[in-house]
Formats: C-alpha cells, sequence, structure tokens
C-alpha cells in the first residue's frame, strides 16, 4: 500500500553541499553584509608613508607629498588623509630645520587648495604655520613665511585668509620686538575688519594693539584698544583661551597703574582659563606659568612678599620652571628688604626677568623703592655722615649712592645738602613751615574785601 504523504516527506534529504558553492556563498554574504569593509587605498599610502618617516623621514616626504597631490580623491575621507599627509611633511621639514621648504610645500599643494572650501585652506595654512612657530629659534623664519604666505594670500585673492594670517604676522613682529611695523599693520588691517565686521577678529587684533601700545608705554591708547576689544567679544562667545587673554591684560595695564589687588585678581582669572584649558586634572597651557608669575610679582609690589612661598607651593609644583624660582627670590629678596640677596637674584635671572615687560619696568621700580627705604634708615640717626660710610653700611658703590642721595633730596624725600668737596652728606632736620607770611597775606585780603564793602555801602548813601 501507498505509505503517507508526511512519512515519505520526511525521509526526503538535501543533497550534500559543494565546498564551492558554499565558499561563494560566503563571499556573496560577505560583500553584501559590509560593502565598505574594502582598505582605503589612500590610507593605506598614508600608513606605509607613517612607517617609512618613522625610519628614514627624507625617503617618507616624497611619499606625503604625492598623497597631497593626488587627483583622484576629493571627498571628505580623501580630503582629511590629504591634511594629515600635509601635516606630517611640514613636521618633517620644520624637524629638519629646513623652513625654507614649507613654502615650497604650500605653493605645491595649491592644485588641491583649489578644490577645498576656502575655510578648510584658511585652516590648513594656519595649523602650518603654528606647527613651524613651535620650533625654537624660529622666530625670523616665522615672520618671513607669514609675509609670504601674505604675498600668496594676495595674489591668490585670499582675503579671508590673508586678514588671519596678517594678524598672525603683527603678533610675531611684536614679539620680536619689531613694535613700528607691527602698529602699522594692525592700523591697516583694522581698518577692513571694521568694514566687514569680523568680530572675532577684531577682538584679537585689538588685543594685539593693546599688547604694542603697552610695550611702548602708552597706557591710554593701550586701555582703549583692550576696551574695543572686550566690547566686541561681548557680541559673540569667547572660547576660553581668549578669555584668559583679554583677562591676563586687563592684570597688565591695572598693575601698570599701581592697583596690585584688582590686577591679583584679573591674573588669578586668566590662570583659572589656562590652567583648565584641557579640562580638569590635566597640565595646563604653559601661559598659566606666565600668569602665575605675575599674581607673585602683584603680592611683592602690594608689600605681601610674605603670601608668595603660599602661593608657590600651591600651583608651583604644577609648573616647574626658573620663572617662578626667579620670582620666589625676588619675593624672598623683598621680605627681608635686602638689596645684596635682590641683586644676586636679578643677576642670576636676568634673562628671565628682563625679558617680559611687565616685570622687568616693575622690579626697577620695586629696587628703587627699596634702596630709598634703606638709606633713609641708614641716614636717619646722623646730622652730617660721610658718603663711604653710608656706602659700607649699604653695602653699594659709592658712585651709586651718591647719585641716589642727590635724586632724593632733589624729590623732596629728605632735607640735606650733599658736600662734595668733602664728600659729606648734611642732613638738615624737619622743621615745621611758618606760616606768618600767609597768614598775613590772608588778613590783608580780608581787610582789601571790608574797604571795598564800606565803599559800596557809602556809596549807595550818597545815591
Amino acid at each position: 500500500p501507498p505509505k503517507p504523504l508526511s512519512e515519505a516527506t520526511s525521509r526526503v534529504t538535501m543533497p550534500p553541499a559543494s565546498e564551492e558553492t558554499t565558499a561563494m556563498d560566503v563571499e556573496a554574504t560577505t560583500t553584501a553584509v559590509t560593502p565598505e569593509a574594502a582598505a582605503d587605498p589612500l590610507r593605506e599610502a598614508l600608513e606605509a608613508a607613517d612607517q617609512v618617516a618613522a625610519l628614514t623621514p627624507d625617503a617618507a616626504a616624497d611619499a606625503y607629498m604625492s598623497i597631497v597631490t593626488a587627483e583622484e580623491r576629493d571627498d571628505d575621507a580623501g580630503v582629511k588623509v590629504k591634511e594629515e599627509a600635509l601635516y606630517q611633511l611640514t613636521r618633517i621639514l620644520v624637524k629638519q630645520r629646513q623652513f625654507e621648504s614649507v613654502m615650497g610645500l604650500l605653493q605645491n599643494a595649491n592644485v588641491f587648495f583649489e578644490r577645498i572650501a576656502k575655510a578648510k585652506t584658511a585652516k590648513i595654512v594656519r595649523t602650518v604655520i603654528e606647527i613651524v612657530s613651535a620650533a625654537e629659534g624660529a622666530l625670523e623664519v616665522q615672520i618671513s613665511l607669514c609675509r609670504q604666505v601674505v604675498a600668496w594670500c594676495t595674489e591668490q585673492k585670499r582675503s579671508f585668509l590673508r586678514q588671519r594670517i596678517q594678524s598672525k604676522l603683527a603678533a610675531l613682529l611684536f614679539k620680536a620686538g619689531e613694535y613700528q611695523p607691527a602698529m602699522a599693520l594692525i592700523e591697516k588691517l583694522l581698518k577692513e575688519l571694521k568694514k566687514l565686521d569680523d568680530k572675532q577678529l577684531l577682538v584679537e587684533t585689538h588685543l594685539i594693539e593693546a599688547r604694542i601700545q603697552h610695550a611702548l608705554r602708552n597706557l591710554p591708547k593701550a586701555k582703549a584698544a583692550l576696551t574695543t576689544a572686550r566690547t566686541a567679544g561681548n557680541a559673540i562667545y569667547v572660547v576660553p583661551m581668549m578669555q584668559g587673554e583679554l583677562d591676563n591684560m586687563s592684570g597688565t595695564l591695572h598693575c601698570e597703574e599701581g592697583d596690585y589687588p584688582t590686577s591679583f585678581s584679573y591674573f588669578l582669572e586668566s590662570f583659572e582659563s589656562f590652567a583648565n584649558i584641557n579640562g580638569p586634572g590635566q597640565t595646563g597651557d604653559p601661559k598659566a606659568a606666565v600668569c602665575l608669575k605675575h599674581m607673585m610679582l602683584c603680592k611683592v609690589l602690594a608689600n605681601q612678599a610674605d603670601e608668595v612661598p603660599g602661593i608657590f607651593s600651591k600651583w608651583g609644583h604644577k609648573y616647574p620652571g626658573e620663572d617662578l624660582e626667579a620670582m620666589a627670590a625676588i619675593a624672598k629678596a623683598a621680605k627681608s628688604r635686602s638689596l645684596e640677596e635682590f641683586d644676586a637674584a636679578t643677576s642670576k635671572y636676568q634673562a628671565l626677568l628682563t625679558s617680559d615687560v611687565l616685570v622687568s619696568h616693575h622690579l626697577m621700580i620695586l629696587y628703587d623703592n627699596m634702596l630709598e627705604s634703606n638709606l633713609l634708615k641708614i641716614i636717619q640717626p646722623f646730622s652730617c655722615v660721610e658718603l663711604d660710610r653710608i656706602s659700607q653700611l649699604i653695602n653699594l658703590p659709592i658712585e651709586k649712592v651718591e647719585k641716589k642721595l642727590s635724586q632724593m633730596i632733589l624729590d623732596k624725600k629728605f632735607k640735606g645738602t650733599l658736600d662734595q668737596g668733602r664728600g659729606q652728606l648734611i642732613i638738615f632736620e624737619d622743621e615745621a613751615d611758618d606760616q606768618s607770611y600767609e597768614h598775613g597775606i590772608q588778613v590783608v585780603t580780608n581787610m582789601g574785601n571790608v574797604v571795598e564793602s564800606l565803599f559800596k555801602r557809602a556809596e549807595k548813601l550818597q545815591g
């Protein structure tokens, strides 16, 4: 009899698949599931160039350049790979001190720049300049590179990039001490920016202007430029780095005006901005150490040198360096009122102290104040004392002592005269001013007023 259909069906078995069929199915399935799994040849070329660069940087330069000038890839991934290759090639040239080749690199990449957005080009060029800026002792090279880039931008009619490079050039000229050329460039650039109303670049440019005017000792114009920068910054979002720069400049100007507590608070705000730029617990920007140095200077100038060790112990371990050690030595000398320790500290850290405009200017003021207070303390018991004796007591050359005493006499810090023939200082006692003459003049004036009043009344009676 025929068997049931269900039982017959249950005994039917599928034939085994061949290995070839299985491999084809797996390959088709893999290709269908991950079509983008194929490796990017441009990315592979970059990785290969990185491996070559680790062994022989010279050989990797051509590989990086071929990636940058590749014409078959203009998508986002290709542009990113070319950008990384351009940065790596710039680092190789900077490491080998081939700064002149950097401008040639930008010119060779002009074809690549023409195919991407102008804002992206501006970012790449500025990053290249920042990489060059990281090299030590390359300030003149940076200035030359910026000038060449400005000329290239003018030729290519890239105004957006040119204005930003000119702002960077002005900052480099200021750093090099070429204040007048920097100021001329800033004035020309500000006229263009005010027409375009580019707030972000206006803030940066006015801040550079404030620094230049401060270096030229034109404090009113420096204060006006800083106020303009803050006004422009109120209309936009100011990044923490720029906010720290503005606070630092505000602290500098308040310090120049002698308002040391306010200056300290601004430097503290700036320090916190720079210290937390990479997040809490992370290493901050190196500019935080400069703010810390200025905070210590404000405490010394405010006759609070005993608070400097506390500042140094709280934050100094995060930013070790000779700058903070120099200010700690200055604070120690100011606390003990010792000119010998002050001279020893300034001679030991002379290069570090004189490189900072704010510190070098106020150290001279601090030294003069300490010298005057020490001289007044020495001559107080005498009515006549030899200059040699004063020089021995204060442990300074007699020429320097004589010059300072004559200046103090002219400034009316004390009453006395220098007898250069005998080499003596004669000190006069402070006498109360005789007010008889002034009182007599006032009596005569009042009598004159009374007589005039009586004449007027007599004229009214006669009338």
